[in-house]
């Protein structure tokens, strides 16, 4: 997940939580490893942190993290601003702080945006107009605009368009608010009493002529070794629940880090002793390398907790296989399970991945039922209204 959330979190028993995104809690982490291989195109780490006792969560729920921009990035904006970072500004709650910490905690200095380069040009001072940063602004710039935030970070515009910021207390209309990031939960809190667990893709990447990187997963896959600490709080997701009937069965599809919320639901199933069929779809790029939590997954193969367990390892062949390709090879046995009331969940890429799970899924249903792709459609409405086909995509 990597929506962002501004409501009061409430708890599993559905009372507000003391700790939320303006009170986060201060959590130990107690593991951190990479479950990619050396070699795997991606690192995606495990990450676990310590839970104060009374704070609790529910499988489908997702944890906030609150991640401080980088130092090295923090000194490169102070630099190119010309400022010592000891400047005295008010944070968004009137709050006063060091530049240096508002940089650093408060403001999105990653990602660069349209409204960025906006209010960025009111601060130019009309006797030395930058005509190619006006040309970005209003309605008639949006094309030249997004192109020239592609890959960029408020550091390249500095670079690029020197000495427009007098005031250091203006970068609180430039720049947009350093927000959480939200990770689904990758654990069940009967398993792993008072710890929470996610699984983090590290975001790395090269872009006009500098090395970037995620702002979360960035902070958790390089400065959050075991024993450091970081400010973090639970968010509920109501619309991402196991099934009241412990005993309806549950198909998942989670390529990639769209795992994280079927561990847990798997771990809250086992642990209850649940009697529900579970069958789970995973897919990456190549088994030696991307399998994450592939003995514990096994594992529960091998012990019935999952009944199905159907792997996608898109370039171990020639020709690419994704989870919507391994569902179209189960249709039969997929109806079957759908017609015994089973519940449908997706969790992970929206553009993509959602849409064609989406498409196979209505293909399955239709071949199932004999049936058009509109009776497809109606079947499918019907069971979003049971609330038997749930998504979690970002």
């Amino acid at each position: 997940m990597s929506e962002v959330i501004e409501a009061v979190e409430p708890t599993k028993a559905g009372h507000a939580s003391k700790y939320t995104r303006n009170n986060p809690y201060t959590s130990a982490v107690t593991e951190n490893y990479r479950l990619t291989a050396e070699g795997s195109e991606k690192e995606t780490r495990h990450v676990a942190l310590e839970l104060e006792e009374g704070m609790q969560y529910t499988p489908g729920d997702a944890v906030g993290i609150l991640a401080e921009n980088r130092k090295s990035e923090v000194d490169m904006v102070l630099t190119a601003l010309g400022f010592t970072g000891e400047e005295r500004v008010l944070d968004h709650y009137k709050v006063e702080i060091s530049l240096e910490e508002a940089v650093r905690t408060r403001l999105a200095i990653g990602k660069l945006t349209r409204s960025t380069i906006n209010q960025y040009a009111k601060l130019v001072d009309p006797s030395t107009p930058i005509p190619r940063l006006a040309a970005m602004c209003g309605a008639d710039g949006k094309a030249m605009a997004e192109e020239h935030c592609w890959g960029r970070e408020f550091i390249d515009l500095l670079h690029e368009f020197p000495g427009v910021v007098k005031d250091p207390q203006k970068l609180f209309t430039v720049l947009q608010r350093l927000t959480p990031r939200m990770y689904s939960i990758a654990s069940s809190q009967l398993a792993h009493p008072n710890r929470v667990e996610t699984t983090v893709r590290v975001i790395r990447y090269d872009a006009h002529g500098r090395e970037r990187q995620g702002l979360a997963s960035g902070h958790m896959g390089e400065r959050s070794p075991v024993g450091s600490t970081l400010p973090i709080f639970l968010h509920a997701n109501q619309m991402f629940r196991l099934p009241e009937d412990t005993s309806a069965p549950i198909i998942m599809i989670g390529p990639g880090t769209g795992l994280a919320p079927f561990r847990a639901f798997l771990e809250e199933r086992q642990a209850k002793g649940e009697t529900g069929k579970n069958w789970l779809f995973f897919g990456d790029q190549r088994k030696k390398l991307d399998y994450l939590y592939e003995e514990q997954l096994e594992g529960m193969h091998k012990d019935g907790t999952l009944a199905h367990l159907d792997l996608a390892f898109s370039r171990d062949q020639q020709k690419k296989v994704y989870v919507q390709d391994r569902m179209q090879e189960k249709a039969a046995d997929l109806y079957k399970w759908l017609e015994e009331g089973a519940y449908f969940y997706v969790c992970g890429d929206a553009t993509r991945m959602a849409k064609d799970v989406e498409t196979a899924l209505l293909d399955v249903i239709a071949k199932g039922s004999h049936g058009t792709l509109d009776h497809a459609a109606e079947y499918l409405e019907t069971m979003k209204k049971q609330k038997r086909y749930q998504r979690d995509v970002y």
